[in-house]
């Protein structure tokens, strides 16, 4: 049976409740009308067994949501449980009495009420402030202040910037590495360069994509301008390791899903050190090792050439074990390779030479 991922299923959820409450949705509009209201409130996202035995007195609706009843509802001294998909009100008016075992940071009742039931139940629970006058969202205990959407779209354009920045800087070490890999010149230090640059995109992208969930529909502009920017970003990343894992031998064999892996794990600050990345592509790590020759399998080159299919790139890559030897490959040679025949091996052969002439010209003209 395969480990549950506890840390990617509250990632997960945390995601989705970000999203149900973000600008543009009826519950969101509901919200602020409570908050302009200057009205408190306190709402859980979800009803089953778990949370039934927690409500005690108020009133079972069982009425279709919207704004302005949620609005209305919170004037009653008592809580509000919605259904799972926020589309109906099921409960009104209820005294939420979660276990008082449970530990909770809060101070206020409201709050601490809060995040317990979340704890206890798994769903997302929304708390209105009204002295406070903020929107909390706890999610598993975890609490997250809902702000505005200028507040979040300032960041978000200051993190937009920085990914533009990070993006130059990836686009001109993976020009270099790929002319390195024509000429055969590459070190494990050119290519822990480049998978730290791919990383360091990847993660600020990940925290960009939050604030899109964040912000909703006024995320529009800048999910568009996301997705521009890291345009295959992930395919590349895998690419490099697959080219550049080193073969296995002995016990402690690196896998490309294991380089991944540990290239996520990575700190912040353990990213910013070369060896370390190259200890976590599968490398010793060690300050010379930096500088040692590496040649790639071509699997990054190969994925280059138009139309190509992938179960073509790994028979060429398994039957020639390396780029140098595809580059030198005739078009005879590479039609001997299962699914290549003459049009596809002059495909090839052209796509190849043309990616060497490019990366040649930028990297010397």
């Amino acid at each position: 049976m395969a480990p549950i991922d506890r840390a990617g299923a509250a990632d997960k959820l945390l995601r989705a409740s970000l999203s149900a409450v973000a600008p543009g949705t009826a519950l969101r509009d509901g919200l602020e009308r409570v908050l302009r209201g200057n009205t408190g409130g306190l709402i859980v996202l979800g009803m089953d067994k778990k949370v039934e035995p927690l409500c005690s007195g108020g009133f079972v609706l069982d009425v279709e949501f919207s704004a302005t009843r949620l609005r209305e509802l919170c004037k009653l001294d008592g809580a509000l449980v919605l259904d799972k998909d926020i589309t109906k009100i099921v409960r009104a008016g209820v005294q939420l009495v979660p276990d008082a075992s449970i530990p909770t940071e809060e101070t206020g009742t409201r709050h601490r009420t809060a995040q317990r039931v979340s704890i206890q139940t798994g769903f997302p629970v929304v708390s209105v402030s009204q002295s406070m006058r903020l929107i909390a969202l706890y999610v598993g205990g975890q609490r997250r202040v809902l702000e505005d959407s200028a507040a979040i779209l300032s960041r978000a354009n200051q993190a937009l910037a920085t990914l533009e920045r990070y993006k130059l800087r990836l686009d001109e070490v993976a020009g270099t590495l790929s002319a390195l890999e024509i000429e055969d010149l590459v070190t494990v230090r050119d290519v822990s360069a480049v998978a730290q640059r791919l990383e360091m995109v990847r993660r600020i992208a990940t925290e960009i994509a939050e604030y899109v969930v964040e912000l909703g529909t006024d995320g529009r502009l800048l999910s568009l301008q996301l997705d521009e920017l890291i345009a295959g970003v992930e395919p590349e990343r895998e690419l490099v390791a697959r080219d550049y894992v080193p073969e296995p031998s002995g016990k402690r064999a690196r896998t490309v899903e294991g380089a991944l892996t540990e290239l996520d794990r990575l700190t912040h600050s353990e990213l910013l050190e070369l060896p370390t990345v190259a200890r976590a592509l599968g490398y010793s790590g060690a300050p010379e090792t930096l500088d040692s020759a590496v040649s790639p399998r071509g699997f990054r080159l190969l994925a280059k050439v138009p139309r190509l299919p992938g179960a073509v790139i790994e028979r060429l890559v398994e039957h020639f074990g390396g780029l140098q030897k595809l580059l030198a490959a005739s078009v005879d040679d590479l039609q001997t390779v299962e699914g290549v025949g003459e049009a596809r091996a002059r495909s090839v052969r052209e796509g190849l030479s043309r990616l060497a002439e490019s990366s040649i010209l930028e990297r010397y003209v």
